[in-house]
């Protein structure tokens, strides 16, 4: 069977895609793929010279095609509440969000809400912003929410009584993997609970095995040397298209390459590893979230304690 490509995809017509991320990289060959289906993208942007410079880059090769752009920072939850309020405004029914946007290996750093840099802007605010958009999402058929996680989750932990690394020393690597671990237990308890609520929305994951992106800009001279040998942004940005996409991979699927220890290769539904699928974990992670983010998703008692 050959390898899944966009040519595969649906048409998105009349269908709204929200984009965090989307300015740079694999969020902006996300956008792009989206438009070309013919989706409405929002593009979620931390920077808005580098949105406007994506939005136009999009709107020049796709003249009928619709984009628009909206400030986004995922360090503010001011800023998550307040895209979110506007998103609504303009589009009260949304059909797919991609939490694609994140920060990797960043030395020791706090959200403007006080969390540490990475788990809060990589989790937290993205559970926040899941939490805002839910509702114009919850009873769209086909409607799909996707997380954007990392190979590197195999080796991440969650150490639950200091997740903003107060007391422990300080490890960027370990951080940014613990965020990454911490977007693999948000889908698997997230896909848990909509399930249980009997939501048309579904909940998926994707990580781009080895992609050349604006993450290794905190890497090593070593690692950068190594964007060579990386898929581009636009062959990264497929397993993202494929979780949002294919309809015939089951729901709450890790879509990530295909190839030797998942760095290459086409997109394909791949093993997520153990600590991943760890159901206690998740729903403590999901209480923990809701606690530091001052919200709870709107969902019905029963599908909590299903």
């Amino acid at each position: 069977m050959p390898p899944w490509t966009l040519t595969d995809a649906p048409d998105l017509t009349g269908r709204v895609a929200v984009v965090t991320g989307a300015n740079t990289g694999l969020g902006f060959e996300t956008a792009l793929g989206l438009a070309r289906q013919g989706a409405h993208v929002v593009l979620a942007c931390r920077n808005l010279d580098k949105g406007h410079r994506a939005l136009a880059c999009i709107q020049a090769e796709l003249p009928r095609g619709t984009a628009s752009l909206r400030r986004l920072d995922l360090a503010d939850l001011n800023s998550v509440r307040t895209f979110s309020a506007g998103v609504l405004e303009e589009h009260p029914a949304i059909d797919l969000a991609l939490f694609n946007a994140g920060v990797m290996g960043t030395p020791l750093a706090h959200t403007r809400q006080g969390f540490e840099l990475q788990f809060g802007t990589n989790h937290l605010g993205h559970f926040a912003l899941g939490a805002l958009l839910l509702p114009a999402m919850r009873d769209r058929p086909g409607a799909r929410i996707v997380a954007v996680s990392s190979v590197v989750h195999r080796w991440g932990r969650l150490d639950f009584d200091d997740l903003n690394w107060q007391r422990r020393r300080y490890g960027r690597v370990a951080a940014y993997a613990a965020s990454k671990l911490a977007n693999l237990l948000f889908v698997q308890e997230l896909q848990r609970r909509l399930g249980a609520a009997g939501a048309a929305l579904t909940a998926w994951a994707a990580h781009p095995g080895w992609t050349a992106t604006e993450l290794l800009r905190e890497a090593t001279a070593a690692d950068v040397a190594t964007r060579l040998l990386a898929m581009s942004p636009a062959q990264g940005a497929l397993t993202s298209l494929r979780a949002a996409l294919d309809p015939d991979l089951p729901a709450g699927a890790l879509v990530g390459p295909a190839g030797p220890w998942q760095l290459r290769g086409p997109p394909e539904s791949v093993p997520v590893a153990p600590r991943a699928q760890d159901a206690t974990a998740a729903a403590r992670l999901w209480a923990a979230s809701e606690d530091l983010n001052g919200l709870a998703y709107p969902l019905p008692a029963a599908a909590i304690a299903a």
